[in-house]
């Protein structure tokens, strides 16, 4: 089975196939039609499937004409009929994993996924998670489903690894294609396998690890790394403000020492489908073997409550202002949850929407990346259909609270009775009289 699959991904002859289109699954997708394997998508969602085989791309970090050739060229097509996962030689699973409502983690997307394509799995076949998850997920749950479902054994007769996913959307240098893979398998051949295929794809370091548990665990503590760090820096923002020093201006001293320091930097929260995510499934897992993560859950704690202290601080403003937060006019400028891109999934910038509301404020938000969003946090919103200086004079506080490129902040200061940047965005803008920074 393993010199069969190594000479199928040499030759090019080898059919992939990838679970869930979405801002994972397509771009991989598109990777590997890129480089010669004739390439299927799968997803539930009709329109998803429809707008791929039209040769539309709705994903930022995928180039339009690459996904209109590949389609064009046959290398690409999309179908929600999980039977055409017996054509396939290599399945990655791309689906969301995100948390039910007890913050508790909600692998249902990828139980199901499993399910469907243990009911068409044949010898022969390499299946690779890439939804980010608990470690001990693909052995533990993967594994079984997949054996049960197909009646095959994992080892003999198909490899099984987890190798997770690496995507930051608007990053204009490390795409899919050039991001270093880490893969975690469960036998020796399996993992040898599957980093072949990911090498033949990927311009990034494949790194072959022992296990998927190790795989699974990395990727919990990349991003946990991540939101222990930016909790550290919301708590000295908080404690710098109350000092009256600038955090911004300690980060930048302290930045300029050449080691031993990595800049992180203060906002109003944590967004996206990882750094705010992640670290509850590192959480949930511990707790059956006893374990608390003691560290890793006073980070959250602090950073779960940065929408609310923002709003806290923005109450304060209006209040120097003559002005009470219950019925004052508050503009947010970015909605989505980093700067220059469309994506708002858990993005902290609804949270501090939802949060003005709920204290009475009138909320109205600018962004020229999200003309809306629909249902985060149980509230919806349309952006202002243009910012101008009239628009920006009916407020009575601008809080920015996405770094977007694309507005004119110096128009912004010129007309804004009161500002609160919460990114700092506005750093070099004069004069700075109506102006308070996070």
């Amino acid at each position: 089975m393993k010199e069969e699959l190594l000479q199928k991904i040499n030759d090019r002859t080898l059919v992939a196939g990838v679970v869930g289109l979405g801002y994972v699954g397509l771009p991989l997708a598109v990777e590997k039609a890129k480089a010669g394997f004739t390439t299927i998508g799968f997803d539930v969602q009709s329109a998803k499937v429809e707008m791929v085989n039209a040769g539309h791309n709705y994903i930022g970090d995928v180039v339009d004409s690459d996904l209109a050739e590949l389609v064009k060229a046959g290398k690409l097509r999309a179908t929600s009929d999980f039977s055409f996962i017996r054509d396939v030689d290599f399945v990655a699973i791309c689906v969301p994993t995100p948390l039910d409502s007890h913050q508790e983690p909600d692998i249902s997307y990828v139980r199901e996924s499993t399910m469907a394509i243990s009911r068409y799995l044949k010898k022969g076949t390499m299946v690779v998670l890439e939804s980010t998850t608990y470690p001990g997920t693909t052995e533990e749950l993967i594994k079984p489903l997949l054996e049960e479902g197909s009646g095959l054994v994992c080892g003999r007769d198909f490899y099984l690894g987890f190798s997770p996913e690496r995507v930051d959307p608007g990053n204009l240098i490390y795409k899919t294609k050039n991001t270093p893979k880490v893969v975690g398998a469960v036998t020796k051949d399996g993992g040898e396998v599957i980093s072949a295929m990911y090498r033949a794809v990927l311009e990034g370091e494949v790194f072959t690890v022992s296990s998927p548990a190790v795989a699974e665990m990395e990727k919990i503590l990349e991003n946990t790394y991540r939101n222990i760090n930016i909790g550290l820096i919301n708590e000295i923002g908080r404690l710098c403000h109350e000092m009256g020093i600038s955090v911004w201006e300690v980060i930048d001293a302290a930045k300029t020492k050449p080691y031993g320091f990595q800049a992180f930097y203060p906002g109003p929260g944590l967004g996206g489908h990882c750094i705010p995510l992640d670290p509850y499934y590192l959480t949930w897992k511990a707790r059956e073997y006893g374990f608390h993560t003691t560290l890793i859950e006073n980070s959250m704690v602090i950073n779960d409550s940065q929408p609310e202290y923002c709003v806290d601080r923005a109450m304060h403003i209006l209040n120097r202002h003559k002005k009470a937060i219950n019925g004052a006019k508050v503009l947010l400028l970015g909605v989505a949850y980093k700067n220059d891109i469309d994506d708002y999934r858990e993005s902290p910038a609804i949270r501090v929407y939802k949060e003005l509301l709920k204290v009475g404020a009138e909320v109205s938000y600018f962004d020229p990346w999200v003309p809306s969003f629909k249902n985060m946090y149980g509230v919806s919103g349309e952006s202002l259909p243009e910012l101008t200086p009239e628009v920006v004079r009916g407020f009575d506080l601008v809080m920015v609270t996405a770094a977007h490129h694309n507005v004119d902040y110096a128009m912004v200061q010129k007309n804004a009775v009161a500002i609160f940047d919460t990114k700092n965005v506005m750093k070099d803008i004069t004069p700075r009289e109506n102006i308070e920074v996070l």
